[in-house]
């Protein structure tokens, strides 16, 4: 059975899988992680785990060992399309158990869980919790673009999101799916002017469109990451971003 973590943070920024049937852990995981804006989706029963890292993409996966199938779940992580780069917690039953690291994990919580030990390791894990989401991260913006078909056509549009890997626009005439079209636009508050070439991946009667990047440059890709990296930071809660900066200042 698949629920969401109790109290969660009404805007959390990040969301992670934590598959155990340990009510106590459950509830030190869930409370420690909405202190970092993480949402907890709980699962107590493997089958309906590996259900759900088929179906949805979650920025870090928690597996208690103890579970039954805890290493297939493990397997499944890492062969996953969705979640192979998820951040992995394994949750062990301390020193003279069988090492976390040797499922693969990134991160090992050994029993018993404390406070300090959670934070101390989610302090640790966030950069790269952070980064993942970023890859997936879908930033609301209203900028100018022009779209320029094959044959030299250009329009005149807006978009309505960008992420790492494309943009969604909306445009005064649909456009069939499966057409590459180069896209030109400028960041806000960013002088570099953008041009890719894309693909057009869906677009329905109104005009929506979202389109694929198919050749974005390195140094274009390495600035629009720290775009994305800064307006992630800006969603980021007053109290989590505080965390960090205690701990860049002691």
């Amino acid at each position: 059975m698949t629920k969401a973590g109790a109290s969660a943070q009404p805007a959390p920024v990040a969301t992670a899988l934590v598959i155990s049937d340990d009510e106590a852990i459950v509830r030190q995981l869930t409370a420690s992680m909405q202190q970092f804006a993480i949402s907890a989706e709980v699962c107590q029963d493997a089958g309906f785990a590996l259900q759900s890292l088929n179906r949805r993409h979650f920025e870090a996966v928690v597996v208690d060992l103890k579970m039954y199938q805890a290493k297939e779940i493990m397997e499944r992580v890492r062969f996953s399309p969705s979640n192979q780069t998820a951040t992995t917690f394994a949750i062990t039953d301390g020193p003279a158990s069988v090492s976390g690291f040797s499922t693969g994990a990134n991160f090992v919580l050994e029993r018993p869980l404390s406070e300090e030990s959670l934070n101390r390791s989610l302090r640790a894990a966030y950069g790269i919790i952070m980064r993942e989401r970023r890859r997936y991260f879908r930033c609301p913006v209203t900028i100018p673009v022009a779209v320029r078909n094959q044959e030299g056509q250009e329009t005149q549009c807006e978009t309505i999101n960008i992420s790492e890997s494309g943009i969604a626009i909306r445009i005064p005439t649909p456009m069939n799916a499966g057409m590459e079209v180069a896209v030109r636009f400028n960041l806000p508050e960013n002088q570099t002017r953008f041009v890719i070439q894309s693909k057009i991946c869906w677009s329905d009667p109104t005009g929506r469109t979202g389109l694929q990047f198919l050749n974005l440059p390195l140094p274009q890709k390495t600035e629009l990451q720290g775009w994305l990296s800064r307006r992630l930071e800006e969603v980021l809660p007053e109290a989590v971003a505080s965390k960090f900066q205690k701990n860049a200042e002691s």
